[in-house]
């Protein structure tokens, strides 16, 4: 037996009972967010004990940002978190499926049905959707696509300067990059500044400034050297150059790290950025050649860089080549500026990959945060379209994979058929919400839309938040990205069933601290 005071919650919680404690844990999480869905929702203002005012309705900002106690709200949180890091948009669908899932899945398990059919009926069920939802998927085939724009235009929440960016930044950066690319996200483009107006410019930004004040802040039509390490000499430590032979070793190295600057001078190369420090002397000795220098780049940087200006990323060695293969590791830019106002370098008219840079501007910053956070999660939404294609929104295509997946359960044997059941009643949450969010009666205008899906045999048709009317999302350019909406119903499985098969809660005792 467990030592008692090492258990928390009535000394062993009964499977009730923590399914009780960990549904009121994830409903509390998802009233967070749950009025902020939809065309109708509303802001959620954040303070912290500072007094600092976060004011936004973005639901993995608000999550992000909470005091999280309870270890089942955590995992909930860090559902909305996976799926920002992955999708960078849709963390409140995610959330509120997830929550639905448990809730529905304690009622199952309240009527005596056992977590574990309960379980397997869901995933068999979640399954089944996904399977479903791919297959209601519309395709884009280009950047110019009408459907492009609207998925930018809805998940920049109606901004149409935002919507007008993005799809700019998609289309200077290229089809291609957007599609194959798997490390690319075009929400990195984003940068948000309070002193600036928005704008979309073909280059990147560094985030650092050039080394000194006395280096040229522009450039242009210049080469452009990208090393991953420091920019010195390769010298032994102290201990090893009081030998005579590390002694001149160390001079020779000193003198062919001068014969190397004395090359990058020579072949006029007019930027020079580094993982690592700067020699004092190779400083100075660049600085009255004319070039610029940026250091401590982080790695990311570092290979926006190359790739932009078509720079090979080297280490130290690579500066002590001959001319021709130096020559040959060199990129090249049009123009390069220390922006004061940024307090970063812009890059632009490299001659290796297109790159785009949006940068988002407001009157403050509180402002700008809220702004940027946006234009990150319309630029997210864009790109997943692209690459995989779009779906109703306003919660209609889940309203009719509930209805699929009702048809299915019909076709599962034995109590598995309640873990279906869970699915399809979680599906239905989504438009739920958007309705009450709108003011509507959910049950009626849900029913309602039933109805009309069925009759039609549609997936686009929901609910006109203006005029409570069953309205086709398709028509009205409701959409949404289909890996968006496919990964928050896959995370959202995979951390309801993970709570569901929690029987007990026991508080761990405190280690001790060596």
């Amino acid at each position: 037996m467990p030592d008692k005071d090492h258990i928390n919650l009535g000394e062993g919680e009964s499977l009730q009972s923590a399914l009780q404690s960990n549904g009121n844990a994830v409903k509390a999480v998802a009233a967070t967010v749950e009025t902020t869905l939809g065309p109708k929702g509303l802001d959620t203002m954040l303070v912290d004990s500072g007094g600092k005012v976060i004011v936004t309705n973005d639901g993995f900002t608000i999550l992000d940002r909470m005091a999280v106690k309870h270890p089942a709200a955590s995992m909930i949180v860090n559902v909305a978190k996976a799926q920002q890091e992955i999708m960078g948009d849709g963390t409140t669908t995610a959330t509120l499926l997830a929550t639905a899932l448990v809730e529905e899945g304690a009622k199952q398990v309240a009527r005596g049905v056992p977590v574990a059919k309960i379980i397997t009926g869901m995933q068999r069920g979640i399954r089944f959707s996904l399977h479903k939802m791919k297959e209601k998927a519309r395709p884009i085939w280009a950047l110019e696509d009408e459907w492009l724009q609207r998925i930018a235009y809805t998940a920049s929440r109606e901004n149409e300067d935002i919507t007008l960016s993005v799809i700019e930044a998609a289309q200077l950066i290229g089809r291609e990059k957007l599609m194959e690319e798997k490390n690319f996200k075009l929400s990195s483009t984003v940068v948000g500044h309070p002193h600036v107006e928005s704008h979309v410019f073909s280059g990147i930004l560094i985030n650092k400034a050039r080394m000194n004040s006395q280096m040229l802040d522009y450039k242009q039509d210049i080469r452009v050297l990208v090393l991953a390490d420091a920019l010195e000499p390769d010298l032994s430590d102290e201990e090893a150059s009081r030998t005579d032979v590390e002694a001149i070793k160390q001079e020779r190295s000193k003198e062919e790290f001068l014969v190397s600057l004395e090359h990058l001078i020579h072949l006029n190369v007019g930027l020079i950025v580094t993982a690592r420090g700067v020699d004092p002397h190779a400083e100075e000795v660049l600085t009255d050649a004319g070039i610029m220098v940026v250091q401590h780049v982080t790695r990311e940087d570092l290979s926006k860089v190359a790739v932009h200006t078509g720079a090979r990323l080297v280490k130290r060695s690579g500066l002590f080549k001959s001319l021709e293969e130096l020559e040959a590791i060199l990129g090249f830019c049009a123009e390069v500026e220390d922006d004061e106002i940024l307090e970063k370098v812009r890059i632009s008219g490299g001659r290796g990959k297109p790159y785009a840079t949006i940068l988002v501007g407001a009157a403050t910053e509180e402002v700008v945060e809220e702004r940027e956070r946006i234009c990150k999660d319309a630029a997210a939404a864009v790109q997943a379209a692209l690459r995989e294609g779009y779906v109703p929104g306003g919660g209609a295509i889940e309203l009719s994979l509930a209805r699929d997946v009702e048809n299915f359960r019909d076709t599962v044997q034995g109590m598995e058929r309640f873990g279906v059941s869970v699915v399809s009643e979680a599906l239905q949450r989504p438009m739920t919400q958007v309705v009450a969010n709108a003011g509507f009666n959910p049950l009626e205008k849900i029913e309602l839309v039933k109805a009309f899906q069925l009759k039609r045999q549609s997936d686009s048709l929901g609910i006109d938040c203006d005029r409570g009317t069953v309205a086709d999302m398709i028509e009205m350019g409701v959409v949404d990205p289909l890996l968006v909406k496919y990964h928050a119903l896959q995370t959202a499985g995979e951390v309801s069933t993970a709570i569901l098969r929690i029987h007990t809660i026991v508080q761990m005792k405190d280690m001790p601290v060596f």
